[in-house]
């Protein structure tokens, strides 16, 4: 089998702190994948308050972790995040990445293919969060 055969197509977006929405700035804190073929969905962000407090220093650290925290329930499909987080992965994706004006935006989606898209995403976050860290 050639590595083209196993290839996994996917969509991406970089979750996005907006600390004043008004003003548009924002600072990347998750990425979240989804490989609909593989039934894939994943996300990873930061989480460290400390860490949060010097990215985004105008949000309250701890208020944006517990909205991370839903994120993230929504996107395992945890039943205690309400309705949203029962529904399949694909309407869970488009619904994490639906614009909205809030502390917490996603970027446009984006594609590419992988092999691994645990392995993808978390060469996506490095690349668009962590940036060299």
């Amino acid at each position: 089998m050639t590595s083209r055969s196993r290839s996994v197509s996917y969509d991406f977006a970089v979750l996005r702190a907006v600390p004043h929405p008004h003003i548009g700035a924002f600072v990347p804190v998750g990425v979240v994948l989804h490989a609909r073929t593989v039934d894939y969905l994943g996300l990873r962000s930061l989480t460290d308050l400390d860490e949060l407090r010097t990215q985004v220093p105008d949000v309250d650290a701890e208020l944006l972790v517990r909205y991370l925290r839903s994120v993230r329930a929504i996107c395992d499909g945890d039943e205690s995040a309400g309705p949203v987080a029962l529904t399949p992965p694909s309407e869970r994706f488009h619904w994490l990445t639906a614009p909205r004006s809030d502390v917490i935006q996603s970027s446009p989606v984006h594609e590419g293919v992988c092999i691994d898209p645990e392995r993808e995403l978390e060469a996506l976050f490095r690349t668009y969060v962590r940036r060299g860290a």
